[in-house]
């Protein structure tokens, strides 16, 4: 199959080109630049040379190409929904798969699945009438497939890199929001990018969550961490007005308690993770 793909050099975007590449799909990715087009190239992507705001590009990009997987992250919803219209409108009955996450369910209270209720943060707040209108396609012959991915590991993950080289590091502990009993609905990238690999053969308007394994709370993570980084398991506890002071409105995604079962992935795609202990992973690194 002949894949469009938006955000291709990023770090979801490099795990997704080397999946397509191991499934026999010929891949073009999105490149914003000469090194991000050097970055697809090696991956084996020929690269088409443009940005999420250029509509014309991604609208032609998309009607030469079986499918497309819309990885970019966008500003603002405005600029999502837009690319996201542009690349719909030129593929036609093709399977589009657009990037959501768990994050927009808030505290779960327990486990749920993709038809739990929406209780975003205010910082993803924004995805819920892009989706909708995502989804909306579906009626009118399209093939929409929403990825809500959990918080992300593995490999070169500056996201969660960066929540764990916060504040306690320099007093040679790993940190983690209030008294870290808050769980993490986590999916190691390689995993996720298989996922977005089995969903391109999905029903039109289907929505999976893409996590995989145990949700371990936030000390049990900050301190597999701390074994990782040679710390001895040290930890300590911050405050969600330190982590806001520190990091910004993702701090309240990352104070987020969130279990979210995989199965209707495993159930109509036959996802199976293969890292299913996030917390060995964490000890390792």
């Amino acid at each position: 199959m002949k894949v469009f793909v938006t955000g291709g050099s990023g770090y979801i975007g490099t795990a997704v080109i080397k999946a397509l590449n191991r499934h026999g799909h010929t891949v073009r990715a999105l490149s914003r630049s000469e090194h991000a087009a050097r970055a697809v190239q090696h991956l084996g992507a020929a690269s088409v040379r443009g940005s999420l705001g250029d509509l014309a590009v991604l609208n032609d990009a998309a009607a030469h190409a079986e499918a497309v997987i819309h990885l970019a992250q966008a500003q603002t919803g405005e600029e999502d929904l837009a690319a996201a219209t542009a690349m719909q409108d030129g593929l036609g009955p093709g399977p589009y798969l657009h990037t959501g996450g768990t994050w927009v369910y808030g505290d779960t209270d327990g486990v749920v699945d993709e038809d739990a209720p929406w209780n975003p943060p205010a910082l993803v707040a924004w995805r819920k009438p892009v989706e909708d209108a995502v989804l909306a396609r579906a009626a009118r012959g399209g093939r929409p497939v929403i990825i809500r991915p959990g918080l992300l590991y593995g490999g070169d993950n500056r996201l969660i890199e960066t929540f764990f080289t916060r504040p306690g590091r320099e007093a040679g502990a790993i940190a983690y929001i209030g008294d870290g009993f808050q769980h993490w609905a986590l999916v190691h990238v390689e995993d996720l990018a298989e996922l977005y690999v089995a969903a391109l053969r999905a029903k039109a308007g289907s929505i999976y969550a893409g996590v995989g394994g145990i949700s371990p709370t936030a000390r049990e993570v900050a301190q597999a961490v701390s074994h990782g980084a040679g710390l001895a398991g040290k930890t300590v506890s911050i405050t969600l007005e330190q982590a806001r002071a520190d990091m910004g409105p993702i701090a309240d995604a990352f104070a987020l308690d969130q279990q979210i079962t995989p199965t209707r992935a495993r159930a109509e795609l036959g996802w199976a993770p293969a890292f299913t202990d996030p917390l060995a992973v964490f000890a390792q690194e």
